[in-house]
């Protein structure tokens, strides 16, 4: 607890080192995620019922008493929920993944928090075909990690485009797949590996009886950019498994698992996350709070982390 207290709040830690640099790369994380909010598409319904419309938070579902309208909107809360439990449900998102890990650095003592951008833009192709846009910016703060320094900045981005089918296959399996890009937007050589990156990625689910199973991947190669730098060879393994409750909370086990060719190295977190759908004013946003350990890791990898995640909701 008491290394906990001298790692949060994050904006203190600006005053103890860099507070120009750190709040100048802070607004410019901002900046970027102001643009990257998507609009609202003009996208059709399918069978699996996304879009459709939150009317209630939980809350007033259960003031409602049951019965009529409460019904409906309770199903519509509940199979938004599930929706965002699919990590390419044609669903506009915005999440703001607050990220703290500690235990890390040469010494154990190393500290970083990332802020990952996640939009997730479905874009209707026809009516039998879906293009999901997924991409991750992450803004980084970090102290003894290397060395005794620290770094503050944007990392390098990942965009991964996913060709997926409107409409589960017969056994009721959702499937897309796609290529994935690396640039190097890294504002630190630190905080990134200054390289041109792409292959491909894929995602498989299914989802039934508020269940829903599956995994993410992707593998990723370099191939431009600055010669001296270490060639990036990494596959990303993320099997999951989350279970959505009738009041729209869902609760989620998985892995986001890193395996390095190059360093022939496993970094294995395990993550445990409860969600829960709300509504602020008329906007529908989803809160996740969740711990995780990690049970593989490279020499100077942290030990244990925390997240908060902010997610904004944008259904037809």
């Amino acid at each position: 607890m008491k290394r906990l207290r001298r790692y949060l709040p994050i904006l203190e830690l600006g005053a103890k080192y860099d507070r120009k640099r750190f709040t100048n790369d802070l607004i410019v994380a901002g900046i970027a995620a102001i643009m990257l909010i998507p609009q609202p598409l003009s996208c059709a319904q399918d069978t699996s019922g996304f879009y459709l419309p939150i009317t209630l938070t939980p809350a007033d579902v259960a003031a409602s008493g049951g019965g009529g309208a409460g019904d409906d909107a309770k199903a519509n809360a509940v199979e938004l929920a599930k929706t965002l439990a699919n990590p390419i449900g044609a669903l506009i998102s915005v999440p703001f993944q607050n990220n703290f890990d500690f235990g890390g650095g040469p010494a154990g003592d190393g500290f970083q928090y990332k802020l990952n951008l996640q939009p997730i833009v479905p874009i209707t192709l026809n009516q039998d075909w879906l293009l999901i846009s997924r991409t991750i910016l992450p803004f980084v703060y970090q102290e003894n990690i290397v060395g005794t320094s620290s770094q503050s900045g944007l990392a390098d981005t990942l965009q991964s485009l996913f060709l997926s089918p409107v409409k589960p296959t017969q056994g009721g399996w959702i499937w897309g797949a796609g290529p994935a890009l690396l640039l190097p937007t890294a504002t630190d050589d630190l905080l990134g590996a200054e390289k041109w990156g792409a292959g491909p990625t894929a995602v498989v689910l299914k989802q039934q009886n508020g269940w829903t199973y599956g995994a993410l991947a992707n593998h990723v190669w370099s191939f431009a950019s600055e010669s001296e730098r270490a060639e990036v060879n990494a596959t990303y393994l993320q099997p999951f498994v989350s279970y959505t409750t009738k009041k729209a909370t869902t609760f989620t086990l998985n892995t986001e698992s890193t395996y390095d060719w190059q360093g022939d190295q496993w970094t294995v977190p395990l993550n445990l996350m409860v969600q829960q759908l709300v509504k602020i004013g008329k906007q529908p946003v989803a809160l996740t709070i969740g711990a995780r350990y990690y049970a593989d890791k490279p020499d100077g990898g942290p030990d244990w982390g925390l997240r908060f995640a902010v997610i904004f909701l944008f259904p037809k």
